[in-house]
């Protein structure tokens, strides 16, 4: 039986054809697509029966099918034509009945181009529809090294477990986040509870964003949605209402926004000075300025925690009877939202965090206390209410690495590294550059202490090396000298030098730009970015210590490089510089950007050895990789 057009497909065909006239950009064709790229395809090869959002259907399979529609599928044949005639006969039905028919559709990079099926495509857009059933057949391109194709990739895997088109992110690393902070191990399949259940949290999410935000590109959508999984529980937000939801996003609306590579600041700059910087900071019936400094470890056990207290106490001597500080340590991630709350009742107003761990913590106290103000000392973390601050240890690792060079006889070094994070690869990096700088034939045998089944040792005796760099300070309650760059002499450490992170420096620097107005001066950056201090030996944040025992000429030699990196006239990572597969990694025309440098993934071709799989490590490495980790 034919259907009756109703007055309303009348009205409706009018009005969308008038907006498809007014759009001047052509409807976007997948066969010119891939002849202008010149693309080569992998394979096409079909997914079946998918449930398709509509904002993902942009073209049309072929020229011929888009002659009929606008870039944004709207309507532009005459009114009078037997096309006007069958949309209206269309969007009669999907009002009466609803339109059940797949459409046939070809998917590339994420993007659904329509062979047949554009008139349905074409009513269920104009009347605000969230999917169309579609049979979808996928054109794969092969693997480039380019960034779009990578995350492409990433997607695919994601796609085989998930079955979902919903959700689109513009970071590496991003799909696999998604499936591990939806509770989801690494290689398992969604059931179909699951998928609807994610569906209709990311649907209401997606609605709230582009209200509150008014950002409606799916990728910048997506990227706040990951944003928001990284702050909340998932399941606790599954169990939200529309309006506590919203709520909920209201106020973590600047993290959300935020894009994950993080403004490095990498120098304090110059703070002027104010007379009684103090009083202006401080209400009238406090004395001092109380500053918390919360320790996931103890001073005594740790030897990264016994370097933050060296520096508390170093603040105490700086600024005697103007602060007061104290030491909350043995904090976990599970009472550290407790510990930090508990500071703030005693009336700390600047609290450091010393460990990625406590990250988390400290952001969602900072959000409830921005009077407060918190920071964590991590690398490559971007957050808006909570600033993160590290060292650049890769500095004084390079002049570690020369006096390495020249002290071994056999051109063999041992490198003992801890947690493969942000910053880690870049020390191992540059001790190896140093050290072949010096000495061309130094190899850097790099092992890990937080690999599962790991003995270093074994390593170093197989290989017979006697030269060592090891960790980089002593722990206070293990009397041992197996720190810093030693020689193994019969068993017993005969120490050369130590790198020292000298965090009191930092701390002063860090008071005295609250105080007197860099704080406020730093945040003229990126609003989409957060801050990150990440400052070296220009700072005098990171040294170098020599011992007696290194020869007067090599010494010398530490001396002028560290002079030359901190007036910037030299840097670690002056090219070219090729990788363990002999790739040419960068060529030294320009400087090495802080941020590739930061986030280093591969080791330099002297270097024996390989960065782990968070699978490979010890339980206790996994809150510190889950945070700061290169493969996590």
């Amino acid at each position: 039986m034919a259907i009756e057009i109703n007055m309303e497909a009348h009205t409706e065909y009018e009005k969308y054809m008038r907006l498809g006239k007014k759009e001047k950009e052509p409807m976007p064709v997948l066969d010119d697509i891939l002849k202008e790229k010149h693309e080569e395809i992998a394979g096409e090869y079909s997914l079946g029966l998918v449930q398709i959002p509509l904002d993902k259907i942009v073209g049309t399979k072929t020229a011929g099918r888009g002659i009929s529609f606008s870039k944004s599928f709207y309507p532009v044949m005459g009114e009078n034509t037997e096309f006007a005639n069958k949309w209206k006969i269309l969007y009669t039905a999907h009002i009466e009945e609803g339109i059940r028919d797949a459409v046939k559709v070809y998917e590339y990079m994420n993007r659904f181009y329509v062979e047949e099926g554009n008139k349905r495509v074409s009513v269920l857009k104009c009347v605000g529809a969230a999917e169309v059933p579609g049979i979808v057949t996928r054109i794969l391109p092969f693997r480039t090294e380019e960034k779009s194709n990578r995350i492409y990739y990433e997607f695919i895997d994601f796609y085989r477990l998930s079955k979902l088109y919903d959700i689109e992110l513009s970071e590496e690393g991003g799909y696999a986040r998604l499936q591990q902070l939806t509770g989801k191990r690494p290689d398992e399949s969604w059931t179909e509870e699951d998928r609807r259940d994610f569906r209709s949290l990311y649907f209401f999410f997606k609605k709230i964003y582009g209200s509150i935000a008014k950002e409606f590109r799916e990728e910048a959508v997506g990227d706040a949605f990951l944003n928001l999984l990284r702050l909340y529980e998932y399941k606790k937000l599954l169990k939200m209402e529309p309006l506590e939801l919203k709520e909920l996003m209201q106020k973590s609306l600047g993290e959300l926004k935020l894009e994950k590579t993080p403004q490095l600041l990498m120098e304090p700059g110059k703070v002027e000075k104010k007379k009684n910087f103090l009083v202006r900071l401080l209400p009238a019936n406090s004395p001092v300025l109380n500053v918390a400094f919360v320790h996931e470890k103890t001073a005594e056990t740790s030897s990264w925690t016994y370097a933050h207290e060296l520096g508390r106490f170093y603040l105490q001597e700086v600024f005697p009877g103007q602060i007061h500080t104290s030491c909350y340590d043995k904090v976990t991630e599970e009472n550290a939202r407790e510990v930090i709350e508990q500071s703030i009742a005693d009336g700390n107003k600047l609290i450091f965090t010393t460990a990625p761990p406590l990250l988390m913590a400290g952001l969602h106290a900072a959000m409830e206390h921005p009077e407060v103000k918190i920071l964590n000392c991590s690398l490559n973390t971007s957050h808006r209410y909570i600033r993160t601050y590290y060292a650049r240890m890769y500095e004084a690792k390079f002049l570690m690495g020369a006096l390495a060079g020249a002290m071994t006889e056999h051109g063999r070094i041992g490198y003992l590294a801890d947690y493969p994070i942000y910053g880690m690869t870049a020390s191992i990096n540059a001790f190896a550059l140093g050290a072949q700088m010096v000495n061309p034939r130094a190899r850097v045998y790099l092992e890990w202490t937080t690999k599962r089944g790991n003995n270093p040792f074994d390593t170093f005796r197989k290989h017979g090396i006697s030269c060592v760099s090891g960790q980089d300070m002593i722990v206070p309650k293990i009397a041992s000298r197996h720190f810093g760059l030693y020689m193994d002499e019969g068993g017993e450490p005969v120490n050369l030098a130590m790198p020292v992170w000298h965090w009191g420096k930092f701390y002063e620097q860090m008071i005295d730009k609250i105080i007197n107005g860099g704080w406020k001066a730093d945040e003229a950056g990126d609003e989409k970015k957060g801050l990150n201090y990440w400052w070296g030996m220009s700072a005098g944040v990171i040294d170098v210590i020599c011992s007696g025992r290194i020869p007067a000429g090599t010494a010398r030699l530490v001396n002028l490089l560290k002079e030359e990196i901190c007036e910037e006239r030299f840097y670690p990572f002056d090219g070219p510089v090729y990788n363990q597969k002999g790739e040419l990694c960068w060529d030294g025309r320009q400087g090495l950007e802080p941020e590739n440098i930061m986030r280093m993934d591969w080791l330099v071709e002297n270097v024996e050895g390989e960065i782990p799989e968070i699978s490979e490590l010890v339980a206790k490495a996994k809150p510190v990789v889950d945070t700061q980790g290169l493969k996590s």
